[in-house]
């Protein structure tokens, strides 16, 4: 990530002191312009952050539907927000990670905690995806949905705290799509539910969200870069849309071919390139 450009003074050769005094006026000059030149992203930052606040509020409702369903034996309607509720996480995902200790607690994988031999501390949503859509029960659910709420709880809590700089919200839109581009395009994510697409789409919409809050500072550095990345977020969309159904949801991901995922790998990953030069701003 770049910084702003740092300030210098030149430096050049006596010739005389009269050339010598101007030289400094104008260098101090220069100095001057580059340290109160710097780019206010105050409104951005805002912005964002009200936004993150905003997912994470619905996240939390929605979770308090999927504990109550899930404590109550409810395995469709659990199963019926489980992708709608983790939609808001995704979303929000590069807020939601800055808290290290929860977002594992909420969103970890069971080969990322047999990777880490943890599998015995495995909890969250994903934990509960595997009871209903693998073991097809809800038994010995409770006491993970009630920590489920309780992290969840906190995570909200924390968002309040978070300090939402440019650094934050441009890498986090990259890391958004590397997400889908590397990891979640080959079904891993949701492995027993196969709603993998809602987890894309909410990504995507993410990554997007950051892009409309810069899109002016980006139009007035690059147009031609605004341009760009806006028609690879257009063509993006255009493909998931082709898997939307009738209850406005997506297809069991398995069904996709492996040119199908191709083409959506390949997708994303332009539109990676198009996020990644939107550093550009803060130069």
């Amino acid at each position: 990530m770049k910084k702003l450009a740092t300030t210098f003074l030149a430096t050049a050769l006596i010739l005389t002191a009269c050339s010598n005094d101007e030289e400094k006026k104008t260098s101090e000059n220069k100095k001057e312009t580059k340290e109160t030149a710097k780019v206010d992203f105050s409104k951005e930052t805002k912005a964002y952050k009200d936004f993150t606040t905003e997912q994470l509020d619905h996240f939390l409702a929605d979770t308090e539907k999927f504990v109550e369903a899930v404590k109550a034996d409810d395995m469709e309607k659990a199963k019926e927000i489980y992708p709608k509720a983790r939609m808001y996480y995704e979303r929000s995902e590069p807020v939601a990670e800055s808290f290290g200790e929860l977002d594992p607690k909420i969103d970890a994988r069971l080969a990322d905690m047999k990777e880490e031999n943890k599998e015995d501390e495995w909890s969250g949503y994903h934990k509960i995806e595997k009871a209903l859509w693998e073991d097809n029960t809800t038994k010995d659910m409770g006491p993970v949905a009630d920590q489920l709420l309780k992290d969840t709880k906190e995570l909200r809590a924390k968002v309040d705290t978070v300090d939402v700089t440019p650094k934050l919200m441009l890498q986090g839109s990259i890391d958004l799509l590397h997400e889908v581009s590397s990891s979640k395009i080959t079904g891993e994510e949701e492995i027993y539910s196969h709603t993998d697409l809602y987890d894309f789409k909410a990504n995507i919409e993410g990554a997007e969200k950051i892009f409309e809050i810069f899109k002016d500072k980006v139009t007035s550095k690059d147009k031609k870069l605004a341009d760009t990345t806006q028609e690879r977020f257009e063509n993006v969309n255009k493909l998931l849309a082709q898997y939307e159904t009738d209850n406005g949801g997506y297809e069991d991901y398995t069904k996709l071919s492996k040119e199908e995922t191709k083409k959506l790998s390949e997708a994303v990953d332009k539109l990676g390139e198009s996020l990644s030069q939107m550093a550009v701003i803060t130069e």
